[in-house]
C-alpha cells in the first residue's frame, strides 16, 4: 500500500532517514517523541512535501505522481488542518458530497450527531475535542482504501482521545481491508490499536515490531550492579543506570523468566520501549 526507500528530508540540522513498509490490511502506528520525525514522513507520504532522495510509493505509484482519483482513495486527517470557522457540518457535507463519489451524506450526518458535532453549529464554536472529532469523521467518511492520522489526539484529555479511539475502532470492524498509518507520541493509545509500530527517533527508525510481540516478548529487568554483571547480556536490547543498579530492556522475556527466577521481570509497554530505546546506553 505504502512503501518508502532511503526517504531522505533535511531541515536545518533535522534530517529525516527512513525505509519502511505499510502493508495493505493493516494499522501501522509510528511513535516517537516530539520532533521525532513523524509528521515530517506523513507529509511526504502524502506528496505535501518531496523528499531530497529516496522514493515513496502509495498504490504502487510515486507520491508526487498520483492522480486525482488516486488522492480521493485516501482519508486524511492531520494535527494542524482545519476548516473555515464559519461552516457548519452541514456545509461540510454539501461539500464532501461533491467531492468524493463513494460520500454517503445521511450516513456522515448521522455519526457526527452520534459523536456530539451538531449539524448547524458554527465550527468556530466547537471546542478543541470537537473538531479533532470532525477531522476524523471527515476522514473516515468516504470509504478511503488508506487512512493518515497524523496525531488524532494531540491536546486531548483521556476522555475525548478515548472517543477519538472509539471512531476509529467502530470504523476499522467494519473495514477490515483499510489501510491506516496513525501517529501518536500518546503511544498507549495505539497499544490496542496497531498492528505493528514504527519507532522514530532524531530522523530514524529505532525499532519494527508487531504491537503483539512488543506486549508479549519485551520486558524491563531491574537488577543490581552485582546481578548486573553477572546476567547473560545477549537479549539486553539498551539499560538505564538507576540508584539501584540497571533498568534493562529486553525481548526476550521467557528466557530470563525461565532463567533467573528471582530477577524483578517488569511489563513493557510502548511507552517504556520508547523511552528505553531513545534513552538507553
Amino acid at each position: 500500500m505504502v512503501s518508502a526507500l532511503n526517504v531522505t528530508k533535511t531541515y536545518g540540522d533535522f534530517t529525516l532517514n527512513v525505509t519502511m513498509d505499510i502493508p495493505e490490511g493493516r494499522i501501522t502506528g509510528l511513535v516517537g517523541k516530539n520532533g521525532a520525525g513523524k509528521s515530517t514522513m506523513i507529509k511526504v507520504i502524502l506528496g505535501l512535501i518531496s523528499p531530497d532522495g529516496g522514493k515513496v510509493t502509495v498504490f504502487g505509484k510515486n507520491a508526487q505522481e498520483l492522480t486525482p482519483q488516486d488522492k480521493k482513495e485516501i482519508g486524511v486527517a492531520l494535527s494542524d488542518s482545519g476548516f473555515s470557522n464559519y461552516l457548519t457540518v452541514s456545509d461540510i457535507a454539501k461539500i464532501l458530497d461533491k467531492m468524493y463519489d463513494k460520500f454517503d451524506r445521511r450516513s456522515f450526518l448521522e455519526t457526527c450527531r452520534k459523536y456530539g458535532l451538531p449539524e448547524r453549529k458554527l465550527i468556530q464554536k466547537f471546542s478543541t475535542g470537537m473538531k479533532a472529532k470532525l477531522r476524523v469523521l471527515v476522514a473516515l467518511s468516504h470509504d478511503a482504501k488508506l487512512l493518515i492520522m497524523d496525531e488524532p489526539t494531540a491536546g486531548m484529555d483521556v476522555e475525548a482521545r478515548n472517543e477519538i479511539l472509539d471512531i476509529l475502532r467502530d470504523y476499522l470492524r467494519q473495514k477490515e481491508d483499510s489501510s491506516v498509518v496513525i501517529t501518536s507520541h500518546i503511544a498507549t493509545d495505539l497499544e490496542g490499536l496497531c498492528d505493528d509500530i514504527y519507532l522514530i527517533h532524531e530522523g530514524k527508525i529505532l525499532l519494527h515490531e508487531d504491537t503483539d510481540v512488543i506486549l508479549s516478548d519485551y520486558a524491563i529487568l531491574k537488577v543490581g550492579e552485582e546481578a548486573f554483571q553477572k546476567i547473560d547480556r545477549n537479549y539486553i536490547l539498551k539499560y538505564h543506570t538507576e540508584p539501584f543498579g540497571y533498568r534493562c530492556l529486553t525481548n526476550q522475556k521467557q528466557y530470563y523468566l525461565e532463567n533467573y527466577p528471582g530477577m524483578v521481570i517488569e511489563h513493557c509497554g510502548i511507552d517504556d520501549l520508547i523511552l528505553m530505546m531513545t534513552g538507553g546506553k
